[in-house]
Formats: C-alpha cells, sequence, structure tokens
C-alpha cells in the first residue's frame, strides 16, 4: 500500500476533524453564531416552529449547528482511521472513496455558496489533500 496516499487522506480528513470540531466549540462557546442584532437572537429563542411547539427557531439552530459539526467530526475520524489503519480496504472500495470525495464536493459547494472564506478554504485544503490521494494511489506513487 502506498503511503504517501494514504497520508494524503489521513491530511485531508484531519482537516475536516478540525473544522467541525472547532464549528462545535463555537456553538457552544461565545458568540460567533448569534446575529449581530441582538433583537432577532431575543425573537428567534421565543419564536416556535410548525413542526413542534416544544423547540424554538433558536433551538433549532444550535441544534443543526451541532449536528453539523459531528458530521464533520464523524467523516474525519472515520476516513482518519481507515486511511491509517485499514488503507488497504478503502482504497479496494471505490464507493468509500466516491463516497468521501463527494462528500467534500458537497462541503464544498455549500461553504462556499455561504461566503465562510476560512472554512472554505479548509474544504479545499482537504480536497486537494484527498484528491492526491486518490491520484497518488492510482499512479501507484511510494
Amino acid at each position: 500500500m502506498a503511503m504517501l496516499s494514504a497520508y494524503l487522506i489521513a491530511a485531508s480528513a484531519i482537516i475536516v476533524f478540525c473544522l467541525g470540531t472547532l464549528h462545535l466549540v463555537l456553538t457552544f462557546r461565545g458568540n460567533k453564531f448569534w446575529p449581530r442584532d441582538k433583537t432577532l437572537k431575543t425573537t428567534l429563542e421565543s419564536a416556535q416552529i410548525h413542526l413542534t411547539p416544544q423547540t424554538t427557531f433558536w433551538k433549532a439552530w444550535i441544534c443543526f449547528n451541532a449536528t453539523h459539526s459531528l458530521g464533520a467530526i464523524f467523516f474525519g475520524t472515520i476516513y482518519a482511521y481507515l486511511s491509517l489503519f485499514a488503507a488497504t480496504f478503502l482504497f479496494q472500495s471505490y464507493f468509500l472513496i466516491s463516497l468521501g470525495f463527494v462528500t467534500l464536493l458537497c462541503y464544498a459547494f455549500f461553504v462556499g455558496r455561504t461566503g465562510f472564506s476560512t472554512p472554505f478554504r479548509g474544504i479545499l485544503l482537504a480536497m486537494l489533500c484527498y484528491t492526491g490521494g486518490i491520484v497518488s494511489f492510482f499512479l501507484r506513487l511510494p
């Protein structure tokens, strides 16, 4: 198994893991994900959604951010593990290799549309590493 390929995929996964972890921390610490308009936050804290009266838009917003973070952490953990400890399995599975690439592509698309420049650059770097890992594997680089 080409170690360069595995290390590039692991680097990609670690970048996504770090982005997800930072996102989770910022969700519960500080005010980075709060609206600048304080009256809007107050309104969101009391506005119920039609789906269920048990929650508010603010609680749903926090839940969305937390679960979004966990998705990135999960992706990073699984792909780092597979690339470092089960690389043969990972590279033999076109499904897993494709799933990882499509996931990063979707992250890049959605993050790019929001204007979050730092996470977008991080995802692009992760995609570059991931793509490099795939290319180096198929080119049989060391």
